[in-house]
């Protein structure tokens, strides 16, 4: 008799962990990080005739060799409300290009992209069924945030319910509104215009709850 006490009482305990609610995230709580120094965390790697994307000299790199192309990864996961921080440095190639933050990434065709470019320029945009558009913005626009040359800029994304807001050097640059994508899996993404070879690598990427 006991014993079948004790089974009970054991049973009871663990359907009370098993259903226990996962802690609600708090602002500040890191919710994912990277420094690149493993390859444990599962970001989309590319090699192919038109460039490479992969870890690196302890970052992850972009060599993109094709013009108006863009490459882009993502760990893998599925989030909300996030801060999406991440240092960037260009190596090489044409200062007029791509590279910078996604968030809300549901699959290729569907995302949210921060980027900035080497010769000052900023921009927040969608990929919306495979069409790439910007966000309150005709063209990129300038910003004395963004430093140039060879040099770190450090990015932040905030995407915050429908609130996105880009932030480069911790000086705010953009925020629009825009609803169609709640959630989805962060990333990097990484592009050129009418020149290719160019060379970027990303490092200290960390995600927050906002």
């Amino acid at each position: 008799m006991k014993k079948k006490i004790l089974f009970i009482v054991f049973s009871f305990a663990i359907l009370l962990v098993a259903c226990r609610p996962e802690p609600i995230p708090i602002s500040g709580d890191i919710l994912f990080s990277d420094d690149f120094s493993t390859q444990e965390n599962g970001w989309t790697r590319l090699i192919n005739e038109g460039g490479l994307m992969g870890y690196d000299a302890a970052g992850f790199r972009f060599f993109i060799r094709e013009e108006g192309v863009d490459y882009w990864t993502t760990p893998g996961l599925s989030l909300s409300n996030t801060r999406v921080e991440v240092d960037v440095l260009q190596y090489a190639g044409p200062v007029e290009n791509r590279m910078g933050i996604i968030c809300r990434h549901q699959n290729d065709q569907n995302f949210y992209f921060f980027v900035i470019s080497a010769d000052g320029y900023y921009a927040i945009g969608k990929n919306k069924d495979g069409r790439s558009t910007l966000l309150e913005q005709n063209a990129m626009q300038y910003s004395g945030a963004i430093k140039k040359g060879v040099v770190i800029n450090h990015l932040r994304a905030e995407c915050q319910g429908s609130t996105l807001s880009f932030f480069v050097n911790d000086v705010p640059v953009a925020l629009v509104v825009d609803e169609d994508f709640s959630s989805g899996d962060v990333g990097l993404l990484a592009g050129t215009f009418d020149r290719g070879d160019l060379d970027i690598l990303f490092d200290n990427f960390v995600v927050t709850q906002p």
